[in-house]
């Protein structure tokens, strides 16, 4: 019988743990594709919004406060490029985005235009 609820303690703490890990956001940072981040890095606001777009299939990340570059998983790719098709900012393209960092890339759960 111990046995038995020790196995069960497992299980459901095995299920809560994940629970207890804590989304991150990152707020007003730019909008970067993969291809051009070694290009605009230096004056991501000037990256127009029709370049994003055309480069989607390099894939998007955002560049933080200290000039590191997180890539986004494949739902956070998705989310910004249908984000893009609907805005109608030229440039200056920053976000606001929420999901669980993993080492250089974010399993995104939300992407939103500024």
């Amino acid at each position: 019988m111990k046995k038995l609820v020790r196995t069960l303690l497992l299980i459901l703490l095995g299920f809560s743990v994940p629970a207890l890990v804590r989304a991150e956001t990152w707020k007003n940072v730019p909008l970067i594709d993969t291809m051009c981040l070694n290009k605009v890095k230096a004056n991501p606001d000037k990256h127009p919004t029709e370049c994003l777009i055309q480069c989607s299939k390099s894939g998007y990340g955002i560049l933080t406060s200290d000039g590191t570059y997180l890539k986004f998983d494949e739902a956070g790719n998705k989310q910004a490029l249908d984000a893009l098709k609907k805005t109608k900012k030229k440039d200056s393209i920053r976000v606001t985005v929420t999901g669980d960092r993993q080492g250089d890339t974010i399993k995104v759960t939300s992407v939103a235009i500024e």
